[in-house]
């Protein structure tokens, strides 16, 4: 009990922070319908909170190896809200990229310092850390419930209210490292030898699993619209299905990794996925969002799994695999959506979503080279 409380802090600062990832996708339809942005500029706005947290988020974990910086996570949470705050400030796609990127910045900033404190406060249980993991997916999924009924009531000149989940998260997250900083520190490092060739092949499996689930993000909204109609309220609906269903299957992956293994797990669940994104992006009707449901649970039952495994794949730089399973692995997705964009917009967005099975499908093959580490 006494390790599930700070787990549980920890797991609501990274929903709060997470939030902000989630509200990129959450504003793609407004900012279509209001601007009247394109496909390819849509994607921009994505690359934008995306690119500048991929190139910097080995840079903080490298930082976070050689000495604790518990400050930085408050910090960045409230840089990340600050960024989606400023969205609709600005009339121009240029202020707009900017503040996106702004954002970015925050949410890479925080995941390799808060990934080594969660690791250490949970004991390195499969169980805890998927806590730590599904706050991130209970992140997303609230996006667009909070950013929907916001933006649709007054518009992007709204979207200064979204900074308030940064302050809230901000301050729990300040007394929980405060209340656990002595154990942090003193606990800060890890030793071992450091398997590079199975980080370097779970990285890809992480790589292909981040381009699948940013690339539904960004377009599943719109997707929706097309496939069921409604609008935008039927794209809010189905981002929640999407980010509710991970959740779910995150906080199933702890459960399932100490009951069969987390390799095992992982090529199981990415096994199960691709006929799922298959399903969903080629069979009509209102199954449309069973199948994204399952999609989902299968993409994230490794996600918290992903992060045990790289720690344990890098024992001495804890900090680095942290920061490149649980925020490079997230972000970098968002680097390939330009190109899913423009696949859209010069054929089709089932098209461009069709390529995501294949995705999913290297994410399996991959998965039967790795072998649980000692």
């Amino acid at each position: 009990m006494r390790r599930l409380r700070p787990i549980g802090l920890m797991a609501t600062g990274h929903a709060c922070v997470d939030i902000y990832q989630g509200c990129v996708p959450a504003l793609v339809p407004f900012l279509v319908a209001e601007r009247g942005l394109g496909y390819v500029a849509v994607s921009g706005i994505t690359l934008a909170a995306t690119l500048l947290s991929s190139v910097v988020q080995p840079v903080f974990g490298v930082l976070t190896d050689r000495r604790p910086l518990t400050w930085l996570i408050p910090v960045a949470m409230t840089t990340a809200g600050l960024g989606i705050a400023l969205i609709g400030v600005g009339q121009t796609y240029g202020l707009t990229w900017l503040a996106a990127a702004l954002s970015g910045l925050g949410v890479a900033a925080y995941h390799p310092e808060a990934a080594r404190m969660a690791r250490v406060v949970s004991g390195g249980s499969h169980v805890g850390m998927s806590w730590f993991s599904v706050g991130g997916n209970v992140g997303f999924a609230l996006a667009p419930v909070l950013v929907t009924p916001i933006v649709a009531a007054g518009g992007l000149s709204m979207t200064p209210l979204l900074v308030v989940p940064a302050l809230f998260g901000a301050a729990i997250t300040t007394w929980a490292v405060r209340s656990r900083a002595h154990v942090v520190i003193a606990r800060g490092g890890g030793g071992g030898t450091d398997d590079w060739p199975s980080f370097l092949r779970l990285s890809l499996i992480m790589i292909c699993r981040s381009i699948v689930f940013v690339g539904l993000g960004t377009f599943i909204a719109l997707y929706a619209g097309q496939r069921v109609g409604g609008g935008t309220t039927t794209g809010g609906i189905a981002l929640f299905v999407l980010f509710a269903a991970g959740a779910l299957g995150t906080l199933l992956g702890g459960r399932l990794a100490t009951r069969y293994g987390r390799v095992r797990t992982l090529r199981t669940s990415y096994a199960v996925a691709v006929p799922a994104i298959a399903s969903l992006v080629f069979v009509p009707g209102p199954a449309f969002f069973g199948f994204l449901a399952a999609a989902a649970i299968a993409m994230s039952v490794p996600f918290s799994l992903h992060v045990t495994l790289g720690q344990d794949f890098l024992p001495s730089r804890v900090g680095t695999a942290g920061g490149m399973t649980l925020g490079l692995a997230v972000s970098i997705g968002g680097v390939a959506t330009p190109v899913l964009g423009t696949i859209a917009e010069h054929t089709s967005l089932r098209l461009a979503l069709s390529t995501l099975i294949a995705l999913a499908l290297c994410s399996t093959l991959i998965g039967c080279t790795l072998n649980e580490p000692a």
